[in-house]
């Protein structure tokens, strides 16, 4: 991706499969909305698991992303919405499935109280930028 530079500075701790710094100088900017366990039919997938609904979470925004002309490789900045901080490590292990591990996004991650709808258990939104 020739628009953005990821960077990590020396001055800053070692991120872990993110970075810290994603610097855009071109190119077309994409919005998904916040992303939720929930089917095309708009049935809730993996109610109590934390792996089903990550996953289906990265299958929405992989869809959404392809709906605008972008991919993973081209997603700059994801940010995340948990409930139980003990799954960032099950969330963590299928996010690196979907992005550039080599080259990984800006990360936000917070722990929230609640979603919109009890059964779910993470949200995420992405911001791409396509060339």
């Amino acid at each position: 991706m020739t628009n953005v530079r990821f960077i990590n500075p020396d001055t800053v701790h070692k991120p872990m499969g993110y970075s810290h710094v994603a610097e855009v100088t071109g190119g077309r900017l994409v919005f998904t909305a916040g992303q939720v366990a929930v089917d095309p039919a708009g049935n809730i997938v993996g109610e109590g698991d934390i792996a089903a609904q990550t996953r289906q979470v990265f299958d929405n925004l992989k869809n959404n992303l392809a709906a605008a002309g972008a991919k993973f490789t081209d997603v700059i900045k994801l940010t995340y919405y948990i409930l139980d901080p003990a799954h960032i490590g099950a969330i963590r292990e299928i996010r690196n499935e979907y992005v550039n591990t080599d080259a990984p996004p800006a990360s936000t991650l917070v722990v929230v109280a609640g979603l919109a709808r009890p059964e779910w258990l993470i949200e995420v939104e992405a911001v791409a930028l396509i060339p």
